[in-house]
């Protein structure tokens, strides 16, 4: 093979790849992500139950522990779970469960369960993982209506991750956007850019946050409480992103290729999105994969402190609401288990942005990790 023939062959997006693959916690932390977000988009398949289902049997009842052994049939090709036996403390008045080895509950796979409607369009009953229509599972314990934690932290990475998601998609729209106007524009336009973006980048953005939750008005309805609060988050981000391409634009626009495409009658945006843009694309990418997690932390970070998405709907920063008291902490550790998600999903995305980077730039830094 010749050698223009190989380098043809090789494309710039190739060799990314191939350096990408060569960051191995990069490459582990995307799969992770996207393993997450199949599970959260098919929630309804992977929970055992609907979200607010109660089981009052059990009610901040501790996660049922997974056996293969049972102490009198020996070990089990099937899985199992020991049913709740309940006592209450006469000192304390805690509730307080021991596995009851009486009732035994096999884990059945792709099974008929509770029923649900996918995304709201068509009724279904199988999931992944259920029991016996007489037993219950509960492999992240209950809250304090007997809500199980597992199902209800399903049905919250859809919403926390999608939130993420439509949240930087806003970002770059107006990042790129504004961005690119002040620096192909140049002159007043990007003065009075520069000067929004400061006066915007000077205010405390978690009070500004808190503000703006606090003034979507009360009877909004769930979804538009969603939209909105994207709005929000959106607001704040576009400001470092529009910085970044303003930066980019001021250094290409004298380039051969812009002054070519206006010569030809070419329209600013047609410049902008088509000639400019396309040039540092990988950045911009990069740049919102490290973005995600910022709008995953402050949706979490809102919806904890009471602001932010509210019931009936269920994030992971809904669910953290019932672990603001240290007691419940305390008695209760398995409430923090959507926390937990939270960290692994923002260290998946931050490992996956610095992967791309390295990968994007070879020079910029080390993509042997």
């Amino acid at each position: 093979m010749s050698s223009p023939q190989l380098l043809q062959d090789v494309s710039s997006a190739r060799l990314t790849w191939l350096r990408f693959k060569r960051h191995r916690l990069a490459l582990a932390s995307g799969i992770f992500l996207v393993v997450i977000y199949l599970t959260a988009g098919f929630c309804e398949f992977f929970a055992v139950y609907e979200p607010n289902s109660r089981n009052p049997r059990a009610i901040y009842a501790p996660p049922q522990q997974v056996h293969f052994i049972d102490p009198v049939e020996g070990f089990q090709l099937r899985p199992f779970v020991y049913g709740y036996h309940l006592t209450i403390n006469p000192d304390t008045w805690v509730r307080e469960y021991t596995e009851d080895h009486s009732q035994k509950f096999p884990l059945q796979f792709f099974a008929p369960g509770e029923a649900y409607q996918f995304w709201n369009l068509f009724g279904a009953s199988r999931h992944f993982v259920t029991v016996p229509d007489t037993g219950y599972l509960h492999l992240f314990g209950t809250d304090k209506l007997g809500r199980d934690i597992f199902s209800r932290v399903l049905y919250g990475a859809r919403i926390s991750l999608s939130l993420g998601l439509l949240g930087v998609a806003l970002t770059i729209v107006l990042g790129v956007l504004i961005g690119g106007l002040a620096g192909y524009l140049g002159g007043m336009v990007d003065n009075v850019i520069q000067r929004t973006i400061e006066v915007l980048q000077s205010i405390p953005t978690l009070p500004l946050w808190m503000a703006l939750s606090a003034a979507l008005p009360p009877h909004w309805s769930p979804l538009g409480v969603y939209f909105g609060i994207i709005v929000i988050l959106s607001f704040i981000q576009w400001t470092g992103l529009a910085r970044v391409v303003r930066g980019r634009f001021l250094a290409l626009r004298e380039e051969d290729f812009v002054v070519a495409a206006r010569l030809l009658g070419a329209g600013r945006l047609r410049i902008i999105f088509r000639h400019l843009l396309p040039s540092f694309m990988s950045h911009i990418i990069t740049t919102a994969t490290l973005a995600i997690p910022g709008m995953i932390l402050a949706e979490t970070a809102l919806s904890f402190l009471g602001v932010g998405l509210r019931a009936p709907i269920v994030s992971w920063g809904v669910l953290l609401q019932q672990a603001q008291n240290f007691q419940v902490i305390i008695l209760t550790p398995w409430l923090l288990i959507p926390g937990v998600f939270v960290v692994l999903v923002v260290i998946a995305f931050n490992l996956l942005g610095d992967g791309m980077r390295d990968a994007a730039d070879p020079y910029g830094g080390s993509n042997s990790a």
